[in-house]
C-alpha cells in the first residue's frame, strides 16, 4: 500500500480533492484515496467513514483529519484539515461576494440547482461502488442494507428528525455489530 510522503503531500491531495467536488466530495474521497492514490484499502476507507460519520461536523472533514492522522499524526491531521479547507473557503467567500449580483439570473440559480442533482448522484455512486466492502461487516451485506433502508424511510417519508434516526438506526446497528462480534 502507497503512503504520502510529506505534510505538503497531505495538503497537496486534499485540496484537489476538495476542490473537484461541489458539495459531493466523499465520492471524490473514495476514487482519490483508495483507487487513485493506494493510500487506504476499500475496507480502511468504509470503516474511517462510518467513524467519521458518527463525529460531529462534515463526514469528509473529519475523514480527511483521520487520514492524515493515521500517516503524520497531529501535523498530518492539521495538514490534511488545511487543504480540505483553505482553497474552498477563499472560493466560496468570492462567490458570496459577488452572489447578490449573479442571484438575478436565472442560469445562476439553476446552475446551482443542478450541482445539487450531481453531488446527490455522486454519493449514490459512491454508496454502490463500496457495496462490496459490506461483505466483510460484522453486520453483513443483507442487515447493512435493511439498516440504510430503515434509516432511508424514517428520514425521507416519514420526516423523522435526524438525530432519533441516528440513535434508533444508528445504535440499533452498533449493538447488533457488538452482539455478532461477540
Amino acid at each position: 500500500m502507497n503512503r504520502p510522503q510529506s505534510c505538503v503531500e497531505l495538503y497537496l491531495a486534499f485540496s484537489r480533492l476538495a476542490l473537484q467536488g461541489f458539495g459531493g466530495v466523499l465520492a471524490v474521497a473514495q476514487r482519490e484515496l483508495v483507487e487513485r492514490l493506494g493510500w487506504m484499502t476499500k475496507e480502511e476507507f468504509v470503516e474511517t467513514l462510518a467513524i467519521a460519520q458518527v463525529l460531529p461536523g462534515p463526514n469528509v472533514v473529519n475523514l480527511s483529519m483521520m487520514v492524515g492522522d493515521r500517516f503524520f499524526g497531529a501535523r498530518g491531521a492539521m495538514a490534511a484539515l488545511a487543504g480540505m479547507l483553505s482553497l474552498p473557503a477563499v472560493i466560496v467567500l468570492a462567490l458570496a461576494a459577488s452572489y447578490t449580483q449573479l442571484s438575478h439570473y436565472p442560469l445562476a440559480t439553476n446552475a446551482l440547482r443542478g450541482m445539487g442533482a450531481v453531488s446527490a448522484g455522486l454519493v449514490v455512486a459512491t454508496g454502490i461502488k463500496l457495496l462490496p466492502a459490506l461483505g466483510k461487516s460484522p453486520l453483513g451485506r443483507p442487515l447493512a442494507l435493511g439498516l440504510a433502508a430503515a434509516a432511508f424511510v424514517l428520514i425521507g417519508l416519514l420526516r423523522w428528525p435526524l438525530v432519533a434516526v441516528l440513535a434508533l438506526v444508528g445504535g440499533g446497528g452498533m449493538a447488533l455489530a457488538w452482539w455478532r462480534l461477540r
